[in-house]
């Protein structure tokens, strides 16, 4: 694809890193961090958040070191990818599961948290219950006291009042991802713009959302909130521009879901306009 040309430092809260062959494979589209970095350029992103996918089963401790390694010298920023054994589950039945959960060896405990917090390649955190888990409280609390910023994959397993139920008491910024509608749900996408007025805390990322109405009904009631982010690799970088920059909200609220807003919540993506 072409370079795009559009005048904005852009960086990017949403980027797949795979830093092996088993997860190329696992995932589908066969990236080098190369191409990668090269897809991001041509669409003007100058840094990118990166986190590992998926898993099937265990722990991400060597996917969270080969990510940050890889992003050495690349304009990459590597956030730990954090797992948990509860069910991210409010019912009754859920409840009940979760007080009989064990923490494994490869979920995350508070000494993880402080490690990762404290280890000057990594800058956040990414939570995805409905894949990995969700971390127990005192790993929460950890992460509340370290204040790092946390990226949470919300969705249909993972809905907005989830979100808000289990992680939005604590204390540190969270960006859902996908406006908390992943796959394309329109009902849970409104739900999490209407959690922006109760909680100042949360940020939405525009990741997979692909629907016009609400990135701009968020942008203009919450202009503040909403960080860009492409789903590089699945997503190719210029698609994901293209989408913001074809909405019908003002040059200054694009500025700042491009750049802006990333940079006040994740420290190291701020830069000169």
């Amino acid at each position: 694809m072409l370079e795009l040309e559009h005048g904005f430092r852009i960086v990017d809260v949403g980027v797949r890193l795979d830093p092996d062959q088993e997860a190329v494979t696992r995932r589908g589209r066969d990236i080098t961090p190369e191409r990668l970095e090269r897809e991001l350029h041509q669409a003007g992103v100058v840094r990118a958040i990166v986190a590992p996918g998926p898993r099937e089963s265990g722990g991400y401790l060597r996917l969270n070191n080969a990510v940050a390694r890889l992003s050495v010298d690349r304009p990459f920023m590597a956030f730990a990818r954090l797992g948990g054994p509860r069910v991210p589950d409010s019912s009754t039945l859920g409840r009940v599961r979760n007080l009989a959960v064990k923490r494994e060896p490869y979920h995350a405990d508070p000494e993880d948290v402080e490690q990762y917090a404290y280890d000057d390649r990594f800058h956040g955190f990414l939570l995805d219950p409905a894949q990995d888990g969700l971390p127990e409280s005192d790993v929460l609390e950890m992460l509340a006291e370290v204040g790092s910023p946390v990226l949470v994959r919300g969705g249909v397993r993972f809905p907005p009042h989830a979100v808000e139920e289990f992680v939005l008491d604590y204390e540190f910024p969270v960006v859902l991802s996908g406006f908390g509608g992943f796959p394309l749900n329109r009902e849970l996408m409104g739900a999490a713009i209407e959690l922006l007025s109760a909680h100042d805390e949360l940020y939405l990322d525009t990741r997979f959302v692909r629907f016009r109405d609400p990135m701009e009904r968020a942008l203009r009631e919450h202009p503040d909130r909403v960080l860009f982010a492409s789903g590089a690799p699945d997503s190719h970088p210029d698609v994901a521009v293209m989408e913001i920059l074809t909405l019908d909200v003002p040059e200054d609220a694009m500025r700042r879901a491009f750049s802006k807003n990333p940079g006040r919540v994740i420290s190291g993506l701020a830069g000169s306009e």
